[in-house]
């Protein structure tokens, strides 16, 4: 299951950390009432019934000031296309225009937001301020205090926010198999374990999928690729899905009336922008010698000579267009680093297992801006083994 992330913001010394610290209920966030004790954004993950595991991020505070406080606003900031909900503090009835500013910037990256009346047990929060604040933002407003000394209280108000939480974050995510499969189907899941396959587990997609399969009361058979012939002589299952690096084995193998298609394009048919995708695989074939191209990971983990992003699909594009390798320019960049602006004529994202659907589509909302085609490993795969439009349509894709 995905991680989701919660940003808690505000100005200094409102009550950010104690936030944290009181959702959580033990002190992982340093408290001080010294201005600006929080630098760089802290993480700290914790489980929500009804939601599963978030992060909640406290970060610096909004009005810091001087060299180093600019630059920790910075990060503050960076934190926007990053997150799935946000907590706006504000206290004594002052909303300002570090709040509103906040505010706006995290709608235009669609992020729902709930307005935070923090050290309530010092100066309520006046009525008339919330209902203008309501009308306004359109948010959640509600008042809080992380020193109440009546412990039922205390729980009560801990109470609401988590089901703020819950009310904002519950709508779940379409799982990588909806649509695709009934109850009873049986699901061929092609899992090769080979030398960049981890040790002695699946990765996450296939993990995903054999979860789902179950969600769907359906039957997951789970083999590796030199299995799948002997299988299909004995069974016709509803659908073949692969790993991206053994399409070309696996298609051949798959009859043409079973659908067929791989982990990596069922995640962008959940979670990206399967159109764009789409439109971004096709344009392979204008790369020309010279061009950049951008390689997206959402992980970050140990780079292997076998690698698929660094190293597999930048030799196959290379020998696609029939070029030597090194004949394209090739940028990368791990987790949710800071993209690079230039002139990119291809980007490559990974299937994002690891990141939420927000997170991916902030990134390729501004690439897309940029004017940058946008397809991911599946589908580049699949489209330079000549079976593009196979595992397109196998993931439920009609033009």
């Amino acid at each position: 299951m995905e991680v989701k992330h919660i940003g808690i913001f505000g100005k200094r010394n409102v009550g950010k950390s104690s936030l944290v610290n009181t959702l959580l209920g033990e002190n992982v966030a340093i408290v001080s009432p010294e201005a600006g004790t929080t630098t760089d954004p802290v993480k700290k993950r914790m489980e929500i019934s009804g939601v599963g595991p978030v992060q909640l991020i406290d970060t610096a505070g909004l009005d810091d000031t001087g060299e180093l406080g600019g630059l920790r606003v910075k990060k503050t900031r960076a934190v926007f296309s990053q997150i799935d909900l946000a907590f706006v503090l504000f206290a004594g009835n002052v909303f300002g225009k570090e709040e509103r500013e906040i505010c706006k910037q995290l709608h235009a990256y669609g992020v729902p937001v709930v307005l935070v009346h923090n050290q309530s047990d010092i100066i309520p929060l006046d009525p008339g301020t919330a209902l203008e604040l309501t009308e306004k933002s359109g948010c959640d407003v509600v008042e809080f205090s992380c020193c109440m000394l009546d412990e039922r209280e205390q729980k009560q108000a801990v109470d609401m926010l988590v089901s703020l939480i819950v009310k904002n974050l519950s709508d779940a995510e379409k799982s990588i198999l909806h649509g695709l499969v009934q109850a009873g189907d049986t699901v061929a899941l092609v899992c090769p374990v080979d030398e960049g396959a981890p040790t002695g587990r699946l990765i996450l997609p296939q993990v995903m999928a054999v979860r789902d399969v179950l969600d769907h009361d359906a039957v997951a058979a789970v083999l590796q690729p030199d299995r799948l012939e002997e299988y299909l002589k004995k069974h016709t299952p509803a659908l073949v899905v692969t790993d991206s690096q053994a399409f070309r084995e696996v298609a051949a193998l798959t009859p043409e009336n079973i659908p067929m298609t791989s982990f990596s394009v069922l995640l962008a048919r959940a979670k990206g922008n399967f159109k764009e995708y789409v439109s971004g695989a096709e344009a392979i074939f204008g790369l020309k010698k010279g061009d950049k191209v951008l390689v997206l990971e959402s992980c970050t983990h140990h780079k292997s000579c076998d690698d698929i992003g660094r190293v597999k699909i930048p030799g196959m594009l290379c020998k696609f267009l029939g070029e030597q390798p090194g004949a394209l320019e090739f940028t990368f960049v791990s987790g949710l680093d800071e993209i690079p602006r230039e002139a990119y004529a291809l980007a490559i994202q990974c299937g994002g297992c690891m990141v939420t659907s927000r997170q991916l589509n902030n990134r390729i909302k501004e690439l897309i801006k940029r004017g940058v085609k946008v397809t991911n490993y599946g589908m580049a795969i699949a489209y330079m083994n000549g079976i593009f439009a196979r595992a397109v349509a196998g993931a439920g894709w009609r033009r």
